[in-house]
C-alpha cells in the first residue's frame, strides 16, 4: 500500500468507559481479553462481570462520587479495580508508585480519597497513612467481587441503575512532566473515550504488550482502551528487565513505548550485532532492505528474522509518544519491518493529540491531527513554528482545585500546550521543541535543545545527553557508554568540534560536561530537565 491517505477505521462511538466495556463484552464475549501474571486469561465477559459486581460492593460501602486512590504495578487487578472504581460513578486517582512515600500521601490526602486500593508492594506506604480511609487490597478484589455478586443475587441493583454522564469525572492524573510542578489533571469519560475512539480510527492494532506504567493516560489510550476497542488481548509486563522475555512469550503485534525506550531498543540491536560480529551483515541486510522496498518487493521480516524472532515474531508496530525521537531510528525500525508510529500528547489531552499511521506517516513528524480535537499555531514565525495549541472533546476539564492555573492554561476555548511546532501543507505536525526548555541567548538566537539533542544522540556512545544554557552558553551534559566504548571522552571531544564546525556559531557547545550515572528521570522516561537547572 502506498504512504498516503485512507479512509480511517470504523469505531464505535462510545462517551463513558461503561459503554466501553459493555461494546468489549457483547464484541469479544468469552474471548481473551486480559492475561493475570499467573498467564490466566481473563475474557471481555468475565471482565465486565466483574466490573459489575466489584462495583456494585463500591456503590454498597457508601462511595459514590468521591476521590478514590489506586497504586500498584501492571496486573489485572489494577484494571479490574481502574474500571470497577470509575464506573461505580467515582473519580480514580492513580497514584506513581515510584514517588516517594510522602509525596504520595499528600496526594491522596489533597484529593481527599475516600478509599485506596493498594497492592501490598505499597503496604508501607498505606500504613503511613492517617485519618479516615478505607484500604483495599488488590489481591482482596475477588473477594470483594463475591461479596458484590452476593448483593446482587439478593435483589441489589444499585450498579445497573446508576447512570453514568459522558461528562462526569472519570479521573484526577497527577504530573509532573520534567518541570517538577505536579498538577491534578481532571478528565472526564467523554475526554477519554473520544481521545481512544479517535486513535483507533487512526491505528486499529490487536494484541499488546502493555510496559508503561498504567497511571499514566498513555498506555489508557494506545493500549488498554484501544485493545477493546479494536478487539484483542492484552499481557502485562512489570519491567524493562522482564520486556524482552515476555514480547518472547506473548508474541503481542504492537507494543506502546516512550522514544527513550525505543532508543535503548534500536541501541541494544547494533550493540548485539557489534558483539557477535554481525555488524556488517546488519548494515548489508539494510541496503538489500531498502533496495528491495524502492521495487516494491518486501522481504524485510525474512531478511531481519533474527530480530523478528528476538520480539515474539510478530510485532508490527511500536507506538510512540512522549518525547522527540530521532527520525533515523524510524527509519531503521521501518527497514527492519517494524514500524515506529510516532504520535503527540499531553496529559491534559487524554493525552493523544496527533499520530502517524500505517501507510500515511512522515518521518520525523509526529502525524496528524486525531478526528477528536483541532490544532492551531499560535504567532507562527517565519518557518511557521510557534505554540501548539488544542481544542476538542478531550481536552480536560481543568486542574483539580487550581482555578488559576486552569485559567492560565488556556485562552478561551485552546489549551496552551507549552510545545513548539509547525504543521505541514499535508497536515502533518511536527515538534520542534519545549516553550520553557527554550534557550534565548544574547545575540536575540532562540534555540531549542531538542533539535540539538536529537544530532547527538546519533553519536553510538552517547546514552543520554541534556543541553541547556548556562551563563549564557550552551552547555552539553553527557552520560556516555563506557563500558562498550573504553575511548567514549576522546572520540566525544573530537565529535563535538565537528560538531560545532557543522552548525551556525549560535548552536555551538561551549562546554562539556561527563556525568558517571544515568539522569534522574520520570516513570516514563523523561529525563528531570528541572533537577539540573537547579544544581
Amino acid at each position: 500500500m502506498k504512504n498516503g491517505p485512507y479512509p480511517l477505521y470504523e469505531m464505535p462511538e462510545v462517551e463513558t468507559l461503561r459503554e466501553l466495556v459493555e461494546y468489549g463484552k457483547n464484541k469479544r464475549g468469552d474471548l481473551p481479553f486480559l492475561f493475570n501474571s499467573n498467564n490466566e486469561s481473563i475474557s471481555s465477559k468475565e471482565f465486565a462481570d466483574f466490573n459489575r459486581e466489584l462495583g456494585t460492593y463500591i456503590l454498597n460501602k457508601g462511595f459514590n462520587k468521591v476521590n478514590i486512590g489506586l497504586i500498584g504495578e501492571n496486573t489485572s487487578e489494577w484494571c479490574i479495580s481502574f474500571f470497577s472504581i470509575i464506573n461505580s460513578g467515582n473519580t480514580v486517582v492513580p497514584l506513581d508508585r515510584n514517588l516517594g512515600s510522602k509525596e504520595i500521601i499528600e496526594l491522596i490526602e489533597r484529593c481527599g480519597c475516600k478509599a485506596l486500593f493498594y497492592s501490598q508492594k505499597d503496604k508501607k506506604i498505606v500504613e503511613a497513612l492517617k485519618g479516615d480511609i478505607q484500604l483495599y487490597p488488590l489481591n482482596d478484589v475477588y473477594k470483594l467481587r463475591e461479596e458484590g455478586k452476593k448483593a446482587i443475587d439478593e435483589g441489589n441493583d444499585s450498579y445497573d441503575k446508576l447512570v453514568i454522564d459522558r461528562d462526569d469525572l472519570a479521573t484526577i492524573v497527577f504530573t509532573s512532566g520534567t518541570s517538577g510542578a505536579m498538577k491534578g489533571v481532571m478528565l472526564s469519560h467523554l475526554n477519554l473515550m473520544s481521545d481512544a475512539v479517535g486513535c483507533c480510527k487512526y491505528i486499529c492494532e490487536h494484541d499488546t504488550q502493555i510496559f508503561l506504567p498504567l497511571h499514566h493516560t498513555f498506555p489508557w489510550a494506545s493500549a488498554l482502551f484501544a485493545v477493546i476497542l479494536c478487539g484483542g488481548t492484552a499481557h502485562f509486563s512489570s519491567n524493562m528487565r522482564r520486556l524482552l522475555k515476555d514480547l518472547q512469550d506473548n508474541h503481542p503485534q504492537n507494543l506502546s513505548a516512550v522514544p527513550m525506550m525505543v532508543e535503548m531498543i534500536h541501541n541494544g540491536i547494533w550493540v548485539n550485532a557489534r558483539k557477535n560480529n554481525k555488524e556488517k551483515a546488519l548494515k548489508k541486510g539494510l541496503i538489500l532492505s531498502r533496495f528491495l522496498m524502492r521495487l516494491g518487493i518486501d522481504k524485510r521480516r525474512q531478511i531481519f528474522k533474527e530480530i523478528h524472532d528476538s520480539f515474539g515474531g510478530n510485532l508490527e508496530v511500536i507506538i510512540c509518544g512522549g518525547a522527540s525521537l530521532d527520525e533515523k531510528i524510524e527509519r531503521d525500525f521501518y527497514d527492519f519491518g517494524i514500524q515506529v508510529l510516532v504520535g503527540y500528547g499531553i496529559t491534559e489531552c487524554s493525552p493523544v493529540v496527533a499520530a502517524n499511521r500505517p501507510h500515511d506517516f512522515r518521518f520525523g513528524s509526529v502525524g496528524k491531527i486525531l478526528p477528536c480535537n483541532k490544532v492551531k499555531i499560535l504567532n507562527p514565525d517565519k518557518d511557521g513554528n510557534g505554540e501548539i495549541l488544542v481544542s476538542g472533546t478531550n481536552v480536560m476539564k481543568g486542574y483539580y482545585k487550581d482555578p488559576e492555573a486552569t485559567a492560565e492554561a488556556f485562552d478561551g476555548e485552546w489549551f496552551k500546550t507549552g510545545d513548539y511546532g509547525r504543521i505541514d501543507k499535508d497536515g502533518f505536525l511536527f515538534i520542534t521543541g519545549r516553550k520553557k526548555n527554550l534557550i534565548i541567548l544574547s545575540n536575540g538566537e532562540n534555540v531549542s535543545p531538542e533539535g540539538i539533542e536529537i544530532e547527538l544522540m546519533r553519536l553510538p556512545y552517547v546514552k543520554e545527553v541534556v543541553v541547556y544554557e548556562e551563563n549564557g552558553r550552551i552547555v552539553g551534559e553527557f552520560y556516555l557508554d563506557e563500558e562498550n566504548y573504553s575511548e567514549a571522552r576522546t572520540m566525544l571531544k573530537n565529535d563535538v568540534d565537528f560538531y560545532n564546525r557543522s552548525v551556525p556559531s549560535y548552536r555551538n557547545i561551549y562546554r562539556t560536561k561527563i556525568r558517571d550515572l544515568p539522569f534522574e528521570k520520570t516513570t516514563t522516561m523523561k529525563i528531570k530537565r528541572y533537577l539540573i537547572k537547579k544544581k
